[in-house]
């Protein structure tokens, strides 16, 4: 299937019932993406603002690895599975960084713009991901020195970026956290090998870039 530049995609992501399909998420990013992924804590079901995890002041609630910690994270299908078959509402959390995708994320505005501009020049991006608060484009593995060298040699880089590199994670669609529902907002083809990400160089570039000439002031979210 040819990939049309700037058309959101949907990747299949529900049960009959209407529920979000975890399970069958976590198995093809696992085994199908070599994803390596492990399920995150969920909201409290007490307040849905609020996190199950021990810190009361959890700034991603239920969008975090608390137990199994990050180094768990696994492309092990028989592991994916029972995680999911004990705890059927975990959210997906993957392991940015070595065989898995790394990330640039901002917040949701901004990237909304940032993403309308880019979409007009035509500029090709990988998978995105969108949560009610922020956006994350995936971008090729990276290193903490090519990091540190692109950023260095940037005037001005905005404040509300992040970057999620080895030893960071992100939640993937289509989870359910404490701040909503995670969403594809640019999704990988369905059935399609592991998808093409772009060079985390490109990214920063083009968001740079992009939030300049929109006049967006990202803030610190």
């Amino acid at each position: 299937m040819r990939e049309i530049l700037g058309r959101r995609r949907r990747l299949l992501s529900r049960r009959n019932d209407g529920r979000p399909d975890l399970i069958g998420a976590a198995l093809t990013f696992a085994t199908q993406w070599q994803w390596p992924v492990l399920p995150g804590v969920a909201p409290d079901p007490q307040g849905r603002g609020r996190c199950a995890c021990p810190d009361p002041e959890c700034t991603v609630p239920g969008a975090h690895p608390f137990d199994p910690g990050l180094l768990a994270a696994s492309t092990d299908a028989r592991l994916v599975r029972w995680w999911w078959t004990n705890r059927p509402a975990a959210p997906v959390i993957m392991a940015t960084g070595g065989r898995a995708p790394c990330a640039v994320s901002l917040p949701a505005l901004a990237a909304s713009r940032a993403l309308a501009l880019l979409d007009r020049r035509g500029m090709r991006l990988g998978p995105v991901i969108a949560s009610q608060t922020r956006w994350a484009l995936l971008v090729k593995p990276y290193s903490l020195e090519q990091l540190g060298e692109l950023l260095y040699a940037k005037d001005f880089v905005p404040g509300s970026l992040r970057f999620h590199g080895e030893g960071g994670y992100v939640a993937l669609p289509p989870s359910e956290t404490g701040q909503g529902a995670v969403r594809w907002e640019r999704a990988p083809l369905p059935g399609s090998a592991s998808p093409w990400v772009p060079d985390v160089e490109a990214v920063v570039d083009a968001v740079v870039d992009a939030l300049t000439r929109t006049g967006v002031s990202a803030p610190e979210l």
